[in-house]
């Protein structure tokens, strides 16, 4: 394959990652080897920035048309319960993601709470991704819901990046039935921007739609953000945005031609660096595609405190019951677990026990954390408990954090025996559904293991029903 010298030059300025995957696709392994070797640190770059229109809420309704245009809360309806995400019509009406259901009630009391089904999610997240990379093998997901796409190396294949971007929205929706926003600009940060100028926008007058594609072209970053608030800068937080004000900057504009020195003294140097690189456009941070797990768990806010062990341990037994399986599933093998309790005055505690050999079954995950577990006081009463896993596949192996150096070995030894009942177990889900079989101390309870993300529902154990 010849290319003109003009066509040499655009491809030279695409990232090293992208040269190769482009060239497998005009099949010439040849001019990968030389790119790759001279082009490593190009800048120019095209990022994308996919956000889908309020996510959890838009499954739902693929589910349940007879809800479109009425104003629909994912996320516990009981007192102690969190928005997860919520439909425009409910955002009217001042509704967004993480505020308390209880204040949810009084902005809308019409308000519909449905709650939830992250399995649900995350399969269509998956459908969603695939399409992503059908474009770009750099695909860096934020969350379910959002990515980074680095196509500087599609540009050549699918045409301009608006195109890119039409493409992505029209195949989502046709596919999937989901709608989603795009951003484009040369960087990650101008490109999350963009995209949230691109969706709808909910007030009291109404739902404005969205421009669906904004992009930023290179050379215009300094025009698009200098108008902005300095909030929307990364980084930017209620403290830090208090300092900021309080040496009177408010814009973009403001901090872009602050004196550092001065910025310096009232929010770090390393924090001051990064806000007016930010501030001038600069954003190097590449797209990182396959990102690490670096950690799964669940964790459960209760309708009332609890003081009872033994019935915080039925919950943990619960909760390493979905996590061991979701570790199976992504075929991770965690040595680290983690208690984490919330109190009733809001104190949170983390514990973490960490071994040599790495765990698969909930019944070891208990045992490790059972002795975390029995050297806490809660007599304060334990709003919330959680468990998580961490240190996947980790070839070094790690001490014990307690000295008796048999309970690691009769950790082992429990996650060996147990290894296949574990296996049947999750063929019998696979097969017949999560509730089909599950913990002996979890049955009382009728509820599903990690059902509830957000928070408590009215049912009063802080736990969805089954039906």
């Amino acid at each position: 394959m010849q290319l003109l010298e003009r066509e040499w030059m655009e491809v030279l300025k695409a990232d090293a990652v992208e040269l190769e995957w482009w060239a497998r696709q005009q099949r010439s392994c040849r001019i990968v080897v030389h790119i790759v070797e001279t082009t490593a640190g190009e800048s120019l770059r095209t990022i994308a920035h996919v956000d889908m229109d309020m996510f959890f809420v838009a499954v739902e309704l693929l589910r349940r048309p007879e809800l479109i245009g009425k104003p629909v809360v994912v996320g516990g309806d009981g007192n102690r319960g969190v928005v997860a995400a919520a439909s425009y019509e409910a955002r009217r009406f001042g509704v967004f993601s993480a505020m308390p259901s209880s204040r949810v009630k009084r902005l809308c009391p019409d308000a519909i709470f449905l709650p939830g089904d992250m399995n649900t999610y995350v399969e269509v997240s998956s459908q969603v991704f695939e399409i992503f990379r059908d474009y770009t093998p750099l695909v860096e997901g934020l969350s379910l819901d959002e990515a980074f796409l680095d196509v500087t190396g599609a540009l050549r294949l699918f045409g301009s990046a608006v195109s890119i971007a039409q493409s992505i929205r029209a195949r989502v929706l046709d596919e999937v039935g989901l709608v989603c926003s795009v951003g484009i600009g040369p960087s990650k940060f101008i490109a999350k921007l963009a995209s949230k100028r691109a969706k709808p926008i909910a007030n009291e007058q109404g739902v404005t739609p969205g421009l669906g594609v904004v992009e930023v072209q290179s050379g215009s970053e300094l025009e698009f953000i200098r108008p902005m608030h300095v909030k929307s800068l990364w980084g930017v937080g209620p403290a830090t945005l208090e300092k900021l004000e309080r040496i009177g900057i408010s814009k973009v504009s403001d901090l872009a031609s602050a004196d550092v020195s001065a910025l310096k003294h009232s929010i770090g140097e390393a924090h001051a660096v990064h806000l007016v690189q930010l501030a001038n456009g600069i954003d190097q941070s590449p797209v990182v595609s396959d990102r690490e797990t670096k950690s799964i768990g669940h964790e459960e806010t209760f309708s009332h405190d609890l003081f009872d062990k033994s019935l915080l341990r039925t919950h943990l037994v619960r909760l390493a019951d979905a996590v061991a399986r979701r570790c199976r599933e992504d075929q991770l093998v965690p040595r680290t677990v983690t208690l984490k309790v919330k109190f009733s005055d809001f104190q949170t505690i983390t514990r973490s026990h960490t071994q040599a050999t790495s765990v698969t079954s909930a019944q070891a995950m208990v045992q490790m954390i059972e002795p975390l577990l029995d050297g806490l006081d809660i007599s304060r009463g334990v709003r919330l408990i959680g468990l998580s896993t961490r240190n996947f596949d980790e070839h070094e192996p790690q001490l014990s954090l307690f000295d008796d150096g048999a309970l690691t070995t009769d950790i082992a030894a429990l996650d060996e025996v147990w290894a296949p009942a574990t296996r049947a177990i999750d063929d019998i889900r696979s097969r017949f559904g999560d509730s089909a079989i599950r913990p002996a101390s979890t049955l009382r309870s009728g509820r599903k293991p990690g059902a509830s993300k957000w928070g408590p529902n009215d049912n009063g154990e802080g736990l969805n029903s089954e039906e």
